[in-house]
């Protein structure tokens, strides 16, 4: 793959609305549609998620300043799907406390390295071995535990095992193979072909915290999410939707407030997540 026609491509794709452009298709080069994995039947909607997912994927490897700019210039992150590239440009300048030329120079490093990691890997090459259909959590901060539903579809055949990041604490599958270093193994000598899905659920004691936090690493279509508060319940909660790492603990950061119900509980639901952000909540304690 031309690592230079990559990068031109990658600089001509960050223009305008980026990913969400209304003539996508015709913005997206021979170099950077098999970067992606792109085929020639795929239509506009096909064409942005590939795209956006395998940008994702990779911006997922970089430092976190090139990953915000990555992120931003092609208008991946939902808070930065201004219309303009320049607005994208001081969007992440003021996440990261930059001159907007600063960014414009990183958002450059980011696309050449981009375009390495992506001429290395391609996407023809290595393939996901799986995605998320729907993962669903219960969090009862009484107790504390933590409850996890996943339905996943393998991406290739011969599926075996599912490499995920569990929650600290010990944990119990409850259903749908065993737990093992990491891993949610099926019952031998069971195998998933391309396109079967499989779900398994599994209960973790939970350590105390300020938030519940998933940053998926593989395609994720939807998140839902239950957290129940103990009896004060919080002095306030909010959503982390598409939100990088440093939102999570940045007391800066003002996400969607939510309101607690009558039986103490928040829930929320995320579609279509992007690899290498941050979905869920955190919250304020009462003094």
């Amino acid at each position: 793959m031309d690592h230079a026609e990559l990068v031109r491509e990658l600089k001509t794709l960050r223009k305008g609305r980026g990913l969400q452009a209304s003539r996508l298709p015709d913005r997206v080069g021979p170099a950077l549609r098999a970067a992606c994995g792109v085929a020639e039947p795929d239509g506009m909607v096909t064409i942005r998620a590939k795209v956006s997912d395998r940008l994702a994927e990779l911006s997922s490897q970089l430092p976190e300043d090139l990953r915000l700019a990555a992120l931003a210039a092609f208008a991946i992150t939902p808070e930065a799907r201004q219309p303009l590239y320049q607005d994208r440009v001081r969007w992440a300048a003021a996440r990261v406390d930059r001159d907007p030329r600063t960014v414009r120079r990183r958002v450059d490093e980011a696309i050449d390295s981009l375009a390495e990691l992506a001429s290395a890997a391609p996407a023809s090459a290595t393939p996901g071995k799986w995605h998320t259909a729907a993962l669903t959590v219960a969090v009862v901060l009484e107790e504390p535990c933590v409850f996890e539903q996943h339905r996943v579809v393998a991406d290739q055949d011969g599926l075996r095992s599912f490499d995920l990041a569990f929650p600290a604490g010990e944990g119990l599958v409850l259903y749908g193979g065993t737990l093992a270093e990491g891993a949610v193994k099926l019952p031998p000598p069971l195998s998933l072909s391309r396109g079967e899905s499989w779900e398994f659920a599994a209960v973790f004691t939970a350590e105390p915290a300020v938030h519940v936090v998933y940053v998926p690493r593989h395609r994720c279509e939807v998140f839902d999410l239950r957290v129940r508060f103990g009896k004060e319940g919080p002095a306030e909660v909010l959503a982390l939707e598409g939100a990088f790492e440093r939102d999570i603990t940045d007391p800066g950061y003002r996400g969607r407030r939510l309101q607690v119900d009558a039986a103490r509980e928040v829930h929320l639901q995320f579609r279509h997540l992007t690899p290498g952000l941050a979905y869920g909540a955190r919250w304020v304690e009462r003094p």
